[in-house]
């Protein structure tokens, strides 16, 4: 029986830095916060979650990142890290979309399969990309979009997921059905807008990133 892979994942898109190591049946993590802060406190963190681990960089089977979309100081810092990373220690690189990993989290933590992640991209627009989970014929994850939030568009029965609702929650479809938000604070809510179900919390963070290398194939451009 072959063992689980060994991963690093981080993301830095968002507000939110993320951290994530995989070793046999552990999963460490760490969220703290992001922006400019993350191009000083991502390397030490990765080292300390490493340490934890037991594991060397260059005993890592992959290294995942958030590719965006995203705040462009973020990604600059994610792509730089992870690029120096894997080169210098021989390490295969997986790039993961930051809304299909918003996606994946919505449906490992509340079971939704069909989602719209969006993403607040400032400048009073939104990212958003549409992710099917559930084997119909329109299954997989579309394109990123940039938008203003009134034209997200939520086909009947599905989520909308992610970090965009604590600046457009009033802007976004299905507003007045909203329920309170989850309990953690802000960015952080999300609703079921046919039926005003259960609060589906997803802010970008990393470990998310692992399972949605596993319900797709390896992205073309990853690094062997």
């Amino acid at each position: 029986m072959s063992s689980a892979p060994r991963l690093l994942a981080f993301d830095t898109s968002t507000d939110t830095l993320s951290v994530a190591v995989r070793h046999g049946g552990r999963l460490l993590t760490h969220s703290g916060v992001g922006g400019a802060q993350a191009s000083a406190t991502l390397i030490p963190l990765i080292q300390q979650l490493l340490a934890e681990a037991g594991l060397a960089l260059a005993e890592l089977d992959a290294i995942a990142f958030g590719r965006g979309p995203g705040s462009f100081t973020g990604l600059r810092t994610a792509c730089a890290v992870a690029q120096g990373l894997g080169f210098g220690a021989g390490v295969r690189l997986l790039p993961v979309d930051t809304l299909h990993a918003m996606a994946e989290e919505a449906r490992y933590r509340f079971g939704a399969e069909r989602v719209v992640a969006v993403l607040d991209a400032r400048m009073d627009q939104v990212y958003a990309a549409a992710c099917a989970f559930d084997g119909a014929a329109d299954a997989g994850a579309g394109e990123a979009s940039l938008l203003a939030p009134e034209q997200v568009d939520v086909p009947p029965g599905w989520v909308l997921a992610g970090n965009a609702f604590a600046a457009y929650g009033d802007r976004l479809p299905f507003a007045a059905a909203r329920p309170r938000c989850c309990r953690r604070p802000p960015p952080c809510c999300g609703w079921r807008p046919a039926t005003g179900g259960r609060p589906h919390g997803c802010t970008g963070r990393a470990w998310p990133l692992m399972y949605a290398i596993k319900s797709r194939k390896p992205p073309k451009n990853a690094l062997p």
